[in-house]
């Protein structure tokens, strides 16, 4: 085996419609997109690696790693197919995770409904014990309700349980006394500790996240072993590496003792991809579209970094209600979810008003055009009709669509009902969908308190070049960019993240009465636990840290995250503390609040392997793009009829070339629509740059 065939290496990523494969090596990249296998994940995994490695020539013993993001354990909450799992919690407090927060997120809806617990009642064990906010050991735990603990849970053949204890982020001393006695009664259970899995403040979050790692572990440990075996049976003995949703890599071990880490792993590729972009193109604001089968995500990037959560819901009643999930603290690229990706199927709701999603046709059956059993219309249909997508290019000619169903079912379940002809009842249902992505990319971005009609946008994913420059004109923005390869923009983004991991601690401090020694020595312990998981899978080499504090003024409800000096803390530190805090305080609300102490609640460490920063290159000198590999007729969204437009290969477009909208460029895994009042050139990475005239 060359030098240069040994670095070739994998990402995959599984969505709820296609799971797709970028190969990387040689200076070349090669990619496959097939339909989602639900029943047997795995499967689609190995038909779309196989077609990667065909395509590049090479044999599966040449791949150097397999990067790989899935939505399992998202899909196993969400169907309720995970195991069946008991809650082991302080005496008095079984009924935290179901009271919740005690609030309607919809006021007004008399019917609301609340995300029923992953724990039901009467898996819910109650042990005597109790410790304060500060670790304070106040009553032991009592071997009587151990006992009796361990007795019901042998009554009910559990096959995982949690532990959370009331204060178990400040003293998990009681959740591990009780995991052992709970090893030696149950030597084939799974165990998930609260505070190994989330050592933070707020009982129910770290109660509801513990729970969904214990429901989801039995489930994950089985698929990614299976996987791991797969792939080696396929001959590529190589390491296997999970995506997080916090936009790191894990190693397999990692993943399945906190599988919940990897519940938006796929969307975080996509957010590495448009962030490396960012970078390398010196883009300060950027506005990344990631629009798949199911769903579109929208995630703000600035300074050529992702924004950043510490809270996710899954599982949502109202999908895309806020407080209707089951809320998890774990690191996340920060982004809004809707549900408008290419499956995403149109109707008349009650009032009859065309609607779009949530419901999703998936990839069985699929759309009307697939010709595989869909009988309603959605979003890629109405492509379809609007000459969006060529039925004889569709996955580079591999899986050809049928027009003739898409307009079939438009007609009938929108145009009839709405008195539209064919043409605008396709354009009705996507002028919807692209308005609810463009309402939510604002709302998302003024919450946050910024614009997001400055911004560049990054279009990738199979539906989101076929909708990026109708979304930049709604939101006001002039250039959008869409990436190579940019119907797989997450399994390539796989390839650019680190392999890093995230260690959290509640420890309230008020910085008037700042610790520095207490704090340093709180660092030391967690950077010794990230780097015995890094170096799992970053064995050698130099590791970047980086440290965030959670902090807010006194009193509050809510923090902000603030950077910590990545060194020995003094007592002095405590003035940059308040400076770096003031500085973000104001980002957030435009002033400061004098006078007031500062606490903070929760601090992190990030520790990550370095990954070679992108290079920049000169814009190349404009050349001809010659002449059009052929026309057709795409739908004009101001004069609401068709166009006869050219179509150009994005494989023939070299850096340098330029073309006037409108205009369509198709590649294996999407197409390019460059809409009218838009122009279109090839920057020197082979990047797509749509450009407002």
């Amino acid at each position: 085996m060359s030098e240069s065939q040994a670095r070739y290496r994998v990402g995959v990523d599984i969505g709820g419609t296609f799971t797709d494969v970028a190969l990387a090596g040689g200076g070349s990249t090669f990619t496959s997109k097939v339909l989602t296998t639900p029943s047997a994940p795995e499967e689609g995994v190995l038909q779309g690696m196989a077609q990667a490695l065909g395509e590049a020539g090479i044999d599966p013993s040449d791949v150097e790693v397999v990067i790989h993001g899935t939505t399992l354990a998202t899909n196993a909450i969400i169907e309720r197919k995970g195991a069946k799992t008991a809650l082991v919690v302080t005496e008095g407090f079984r009924d935290s995770v179901e009271m919740a927060y005690e609030n309607r997120f919809e006021q007004y809806d008399i019917h609301v409904q609340k995300p029923a617990p992953l724990v039901p009642r009467y898996l819910r064990v109650p042990v005597r014990e109790r410790v304060d906010a500060a670790g304070r050991v106040l009553l032991p735990p009592d071997p009587v309700s151990i006992d009796a603990a361990i007795e019901r849970l042998a009554r009910e053949q559990v096959e995982s349980i949690a532990i959370g204890f009331v204060h178990g982020y400040a003293n998990p001393a009681h959740e591990e006394l009780v995991a052992e006695r709970l090893r030696d009664a149950f030597p084939d259970a799974w165990l998930t500790l609260s505070s190994d899995v989330c050592a933070e403040i707020r009982e129910y979050e770290r109660l509801s996240t513990a729970c969904a790692n214990a429901y989801v572990q039995p489930l994950m440990a089985r698929y990614l072993q299976n996987l791991r075996q797969r792939i080696e049976d396929a001959g590529i003995h190589v390491p296997l590496l999970m995506m997080t949703s916090g936009g790191g890599l894990a190693t397999v071990e990692t993943a399945i003792r906190h599988p919940i880490r990897l519940v938006e792993s796929g969307p975080a590729g996509g957010a590495i991809l448009a962030s490396r972009l960012a970078a390398e193109k010196g883009i300060d604001q950027v506005l990344s579209f990631d629009m798949g089968g199911t769903t579109a995500k929208i995630c703000l990037i600035d300074g050529g970094q992702p924004q950043s959560s510490r809270t996710f819901e899954v599982d949502r009643i109202y999908r895309f209600t806020k407080g209707s999930g089951l809320p998890l603290r774990i690191p996340v690229i920060e982004m809004v979810e809707i549900g408008a990706g290419g499956g995403s199927i149109a109707h008349l709701d009650r009032l009859g008003r065309i609607a779009v999603g949530p419901e999703s046709a998936g990839a069985e059956p699929g759309p009307a055009c697939y010709a595989r059993g869909g009988e309603r219309p959605t979003v890629t249909d109405s492509d379809v009709v609007l000459g969006r997508i060529d039925p004889e290019r569709f996955a580079g000619g591999s899986m050809p669509l049928c027009r003739a169903a898409a307009e079939e079912t438009l007609v009938r379940d929108v145009g009839a009902r709405m008195n539209l002809d064919t043409a605008l009842a396709a354009f009705a249902v996507s002028e919807v969908v692209d308005e609810n992505m463009a309402n939510a990319a604002r709302v998302h971005a003024i919450e946050r308190g910024k614009d997001a009609g400055s911004r560049t946008l990054i279009a990738f994913g199979g539906a989101a070049p076929l909708h990026a420059t109708r979304l930049a004109e709604k939101l006001g923005i002039d250039t959008v960019i869409v990436p190579g390869d940019a119907g797989v923009g997450s399994a390539v983004g796989f390839l650019h993240a680190p392999v890093s991991y995230e260690v959290v601690r509640s420890r309230y401090t008020r910085l008037s009465a700042f610790d520095a020694e207490a704090i340093n020595a709180m660092f030391e312990a967690m950077r010794l636990e990230a780097e015995d998981i890094v170096r799992l899978g970053a064995p050698r080499g130099e590791l970047v840290e980086t440290r965030i504090g959670y902090m807010r003024y006194v009193g509050q409800g809510h923090e902000v995250d603030v950077s910590i000096p990545g060194r020995l803390l003094e007592a002095g530190d405590a003035a940059t503390l308040q400076g770096a805090f003031d500085a973000a305080y104001r980002t957030h609300y435009a002033r400061v609040i004098p006078d007031m102490d500062v606490e903070v609640l929760t601090w992190s460490l990030t520790l990550s392997a370095p990954v070679p920063p992108p290079e920049s290159a000169p814009e190349p000198l404009a050349t001809e793009t010659g002449a059009a590999e052929g026309h057709a007729s795409l739908f004009n969204t101001g004069r609401a009829d068709y166009d006869r437009v050219p179509i150009y290969s994005r494989e023939r477009l070299a850096p340098g070339m330029r073309l006037r909208g409108p205009a369509l460029i198709p590649e294996h895994q999407t197409t390019t629509v460059v809409g009218e009042g838009f122009d279109a050139r090839i920057d020197a990475r082979g990047n797509i740059v749509l450009e407002k005239t």
